[in-house]
């Protein structure tokens, strides 16, 4: 990373932290920029999660919308995608970016942070990037959303591991593999399939215990 790239991201995190909530566009900037599609590989994170078309998913902290566009691609015209955030802001301006963009099969979802409100046994996948370690009492949040779950339902769950990204360990924004495994265990999962090719990141997809 470039010195200018790394004193823009130090800019960008300080004036969130400052601002709560913070200035939409900033957030907007910071969910997107930075070089993110070289180290997100966004498509092969699409292409691992085997979205069949039709399929229904939740895209848990959709914010800007970088993965939500995506995924409506991957599930088809008759699939879609449940867009969750609990930034009202964000979720309008992602509106705003869908209409522009003709996306039709995704839904704008103010979740709460206790519950993403989705359908009861309708959800064939539970994606969220870069969200996980925002989530309080993780175990129990993860062991309610089962009753969202199709039959087939996974979760997958992608989040900065502390590897890498000085600012991300500067403000907390990770959250060690071993600890993503320990409590997704005890929410009632088991592991389907683990992921290593974010080298930042660990990415990795789970299905409720039988």
């Amino acid at each position: 990373m470039t010195t200018h790239v790394r004193i823009a991201a130090v800019a960008a995190t300080i004036l969130i932290t400052i601002t709560g909530s913070g200035c939409t566009w900033l957030k907007a900037r910071a969910y997107e920029g930075f070089g993110r599609d070289g180290w997100q590989k966004p498509d092969e994170v699409i292409a691992a999660l085997k979205i069949e078309p039709g399929d229904r998913v939740a895209d848990l902290g959709s914010g800007s919308g970088y993965f939500t566009i995506r995924l409506a691609k991957a599930v088809g015209p008759n699939g879609k995608v449940y867009a969750i955030d609990v930034d009202k802001k964000m979720n309008e301006r992602l509106r705003q970016r869908l209409r522009v963009a003709g996306v039709q099969n995704a839904e704008i979802v103010l979740g709460a942070f206790e519950d993403p409100k989705l359908p009861d046994g309708e959800v064939d996948l539970i994606f969220t990037s870069n969200t996980y370690h925002h989530i309080q009492d993780r175990p129990t949040y993860f062991r309610n959303v089962q009753t969202d779950l199709s039959a087939k339902g996974r979760v997958a769950i992608i989040d900065f591991d502390g590897r890498k990204g000085w600012f991300v360990m500067l403000q907390g924004h990770f959250t060690p593999k071993e600890e993503v495994l320990e409590e997704m265990a005890e929410a009632g999962y088991e592991v389907d399939e683990d992921h290593t090719f974010i080298d930042r990141q660990s990415f990795i997809v789970f299905r409720p215990k039988p």
